[in-house]
């Protein structure tokens, strides 16, 4: 080949060459460009989500003449649209991002939002063709539910990318309640939310009790609170109960796609989840357990006053709701007069009882031990029905029932019985006097659940004897499971430090129940709570003893341990503490619900491995 004409050939190539790294790179540099534009248009969606749920809670919460309610609508528009900018931005410029992260759920968001611009560009025709369809799409209620449908599903996974920051655990989960507590005391003071007004030590007070799922109180429920008062309260209940975590993850996870595996770490050590794989099933085993026990629960409540309380339909359905998430919760508050004690509950409907103890149960006793209660089920049902069909079976666990489930089942059980007999023992001839025997049965086996943590009281605890007050002192001490809505020190604890006993006290070199060896790290970290449980209880009581002198001792022991495990009884001394003792209580409900030992290791500097082996010697302890 001549020489020019190679040379003419070369050039091309490296020409062509040229151009094809000219080209990467301007896409390189595109991608970029598209990646810093989406980042900015999350923050700003960030910042416009929280904008837009100030909006509607002022928009909610106060009165408001026309120019106001114009002004906030032009702000939701904004919002709206930038919402739906951050949305066509993703599916036009970054679609294969957007493709690979979002879920179903995330998609029918973003469609909700797209078609609720549909009415901004185009007029409200004068003959629809769906008449229908023409009322939801230009109806503010349907903007407003996207507009927070939007809002929750940025807000929460802007979360999850906090925790992808290498946000400590413990600080993130104690923050989160922290913040919510602060919401809700601004959202009970709005104006809508009460019917007299509220001040802000109360407001503030009657938060931390709701969002710490504890149930004391500083007003009286029903006649401080309005309908929309009794729906913030019942929400900061539902999210402090199910912990913020566990809410933000699930909407991070299901509507905005997956996430880092950092943060699916730390959320399976929130949820306890057993692996990475059972995240997502554990999760939702948490929701479907809450709302479908909830719903039945309302039910059955329904069903058992209907008629009864000289109530309407309407009246009668929030009643029923509001009590069976109280008691799934494990709150304590009511929105009755009188609570569980009012008259025509105690002495014309036996029934409530008996169905509040159940809720309280079901939600004291913890989410592992209902998920591994319903696995077990399966497991069951399904063998039956092969056996019943002549099919092979497949192979299945050997244990159905793990240890963690029975020690718990066993130390709850025991505990309620022991505690149901000791009170029907104790106070027959004392609160339970004039009762029928299935009475004095019913608010026995009631009041033997509420001190592991529901704070409800059908009979007044001030009268009890001081030896059904020690008593109870203990249940509410010894609280109830672990992972649960429950408070104390968890049955769970109660029972580790009770097999180490019995293995100290047996000579034996391990701490074994249920044919398997408790773990060492469990039972130093169920020493550590007791310890930690007993020196915050002395140092809160001496506080509030020293604050309030002129109050009855017993009453302020009783008051303290209740606000400390987050049970919420009292003697009837919460309305006359002094500021400072309610602050005081505040603090001590909110250790109690984010646990001093996790707040402890978030804060203090964990100390690193090392090789070095120390000699190891004995101290003198008889």
């Amino acid at each position: 080949m001549p020489r020019k004409k190679t040379g003419f050939i070369q050039t091309i190539k490296t020409r062509c060459r040229n151009i094809r790294f000219a080209v990467r790179g301007m896409l390189h540099r595109g991608s970029d460009v598209i990646h810093n534009i989406a980042e900015f248009l999350m923050v700003i969606s960030g910042i416009a989500a929280l904008t837009c749920i100030v909006c509607l809670v002022i928009h909610v919460g106060y009165e408001h003449s026309p120019q106001g309610f114009e002004t906030i609508s032009r702000i939701l528009r904004a919002m709206q649209w930038i919402f739906g900018a951050n949305v066509i931005f993703g599916l036009t410029f970054n679609l294969a991002e957007t493709l690979k992260k979002n879920r179903w759920l995330k998609w029918t968001v973003d469609i909700a939002l797209l078609v609720s611009l549909l009415p901004v560009i185009y007029p409200r025709p004068i003959h629809p063709w769906i008449p229908w369809l023409e009322s939801v799409l230009y109806s503010p209620v349907f903007l407003n539910t996207v507009l927070v449908a939007y809002s929750i599903v940025t807000l929460s996974y802007a979360v999850f990318r906090m925790v992808d920051r290498r946000t400590n655990p413990s600080l993130l989960l104690s923050m989160s309640f922290l913040v919510f507590i602060i919401l809700g005391t601004f959202l009970l003071m709005l104006p809508k939310s009460t019917v007299g007004g509220i001040d802000f030590m109360d407001a503030f007070f009657v938060s931390t009790s709701a969002v710490c799922v504890t149930g004391l109180t500083t007003v009286d429920v029903p006649t401080t609170f309005t309908p929309l008062g009794l729906a913030i309260l019942a929400m900061l209940i539902q999210f402090g109960a199910l912990g913020v975590m566990t809410f933000t993850s699930f909407f991070a996870l299901f509507f905005s796609g997956s996430a880092s595996i950092y943060s699916q770490l730390i959320l399976r050590d929130v949820i306890y989840s057993r692996s990475m794989n059972s995240l997502i099933p554990t999760l939702l085993y948490i929701m479907a357990f809450t709302i479908g026990i909830e719903i039945f629960g309302a039910l059955l409540i329904f069903a058992s006053v209907h008629g009864t309380l000289d109530m309407d339909i309407e009246q009668e359905i929030v009643f029923a709701a509001f009590h069976s998430l109280s008691a799934f919760c494990n709150a304590g508050f009511s929105n009755l007069p009188g609570g569980m004690s009012n008259p025509l509950l105690l002495h014309h409907n036996i029934s409530i009882y008996w169905i509040m103890t159940m809720l309280i149960i079901a939600g004291s006793i913890g989410f592992p031990i209902l998920v591994n209660t319903k696995d077990a089920f399966v497991s069951y049902i399904r063998g039956f029905l092969n056996r019943l069909h002549g099919k092979r079976m497949k192979m299945r666990a050997v244990h159905q029932f793990n240890m963690n489930t029975k020690i718990v089942l066993f130390t709850f059980m025991l505990l309620f019985v022991a505690g149901t007999v000791l009170f029907f023992v104790l106070e027959y001839s004392n609160s339970l006097r004039g009762m029928t025997l299935m009475e004095k049965i019913t608010q026995s086996v009631f009041n033997s659940a509420v001190p592991r943590s529901a704070g409800f009281s059908s009979v007044n605890p001030d009268g009890f004897l001081n030896v059904t007050l020690v008593m109870i002192l203990f249940l509410m001490w010894a609280g109830g499971g672990s992972q649960s809505t429950g408070g104390g020190i968890k049955v769970n604890t109660l029972a580790a430090i009770w097999l180490n006993l019995r293995a100290i006290v047996t000579g034996s070199p391990r701490v074994t129940a249920f044919q398997r060896t408790i773990a060492t790290d469990s039972i130093r970290r169920a020493n550590a709570v007791v310890a930690i449980s007993i020196l915050s209880y002395f140092l809160l009581s001496f506080l509030l003893l020293g604050i309030e002198p002129e109050l009855p001792a017993r009453s302020v022991l009783f008051e303290a341990c209740s606000a400390l495990f987050t049970v919420g009884s009292s003697l009837g001394i919460t309305g006359e503490l002094a500021d400072s003792s309610k602050l005081l209580l505040c603090v001590a409900m909110f250790l109690g619900r984010v646990g001093i030992i996790s707040l402890l290791i978030g804060v203090v500097k964990r100390s690193k491995n090392t090789n070095v082996e120390y000699p190891s010697n004995n101290i003198i302890i008889n």
